[in-house]
């Protein structure tokens, strides 16, 4: 049996797969923030839970967390887990569960489980995109992550925004502190800034991503703007992914993969941008929701 675990912000789940990929046990505890031996233990004891739920050792153990993992040393960093940069977290997680451990940025786990076992299986190259708080990516090639050299691969959020317009330059500041880019227009923040400029200062505090989203079923017409305007952004964004990588299945996850018109307004929209005669990358919902990262963390 293996085990996938999912390092996040403020919970740490793990799910148990038998060999056939079926669930065997899934739990999550409170990560206990700014505290790294207090996750340590965490995961061991939730490791135990899961045994004896599972009913049997797990040989196998992988961990998706956020930020940039440095494939040499397994040290994370550009997190917003601060109090894991710098630290041997495969190193000390392996010493601590007595068996080795694998250790990936969580969008690369999303990625993996999608093309294992979800919307992109089968498919030769899986692009997995994650819309949320920011914007990260993973890429599969036959079954296997692709990290690259510099353990940034997929990193499409840190890009400029193709062929950018008169009034998106520069554009607004990204988290990583550059402007113009893919994640600070299209990541859930950026698309609720976008809204809240053209209603103007006199209109209030900025609604979340999904309060625009709520508006464009209402009939808001800024709020319908808005979202034609973030389809054009993610069709150039995606189609610099077509271009570069020809990839069969793009995925798209997260919370903004949620609202279903992106699967059909947005593949025409990035076909203009596609070198060459044909365009034929399908762009799907994710399978597995939510389970997707620590899911993908299993296949590790």
């Amino acid at each position: 049996m293996r085990l996938g675990l999912d390092y996040g912000g403020t919970k740490i789940e793990g799910i148990v797969l038998g060999p056939d990929g079926g669930e065997r046990a899934r739990a999550r505890v409170p990560t206990p923030r700014f505290d790294y031996e207090g996750g340590l233990e965490a995961i061991r004891s939730l490791l135990e839970r899961l045994e004896g739920e599972a009913g049997g050792r797990i040989e196998r153990v992988g961990i998706g967390v956020p930020g940039s993992v440095d494939r040499a040393t397994g040290h994370v960093s550009k997190g917003n887990s601060t109090w894991l940069h710098g630290r041997d977290l495969r190193g000390d997680l392996t010493r601590v569960l007595d068996r080795p451990v694998k250790i990936a940025n969580d969008a690369n786990c999303f990625a993996l489980s999608e093309a294992v076992d979800g919307a992109g299986a089968g498919a030769e190259v899986v692009f997995g995109v994650i819309l949320g708080t920011g914007v990260g990516g993973g890429i599969v090639v036959h079954g296997r992550l692709v990290e690259g050299v510099n353990a940034i691969a997929g990193e499409w959020g840190h890009i400029p925004l193709p062929a950018p317009l008169d009034d998106e330059r520069p554009g607004p500041l990204c988290s990583c502190g550059i402007a113009g880019h893919v994640e600070a227009w299209l990541a859930g923040p950026g698309l609720a800034a976008d809204y809240a400029r053209r209603r103007g200062p006199a209109a209030g505090e900025a609604p979340k991503a999904q309060d625009v989203i709520d508006r464009v079923a209402t009939g808001d017409p800024v709020a319908e703007e808005t979202l034609r305007r973030y389809e054009e952004r993610l069709g150039r964004a995606l189609a610099v992914i077509v271009n570069v990588l020809d990839p069969d299945v793009i995925v798209l996850g997260g919370g903004l993969s949620n609202v279903s018109r992106l699967y059909e307004t947005v593949p025409p929209l990035i076909r203009p941008h596609v070198f060459g005669d044909r365009f034929n990358t399908r762009l799907v919902p994710n399978v597995h929701g939510d389970s997707s990262g620590v899911r993908g963390a299993a296949w590790l």
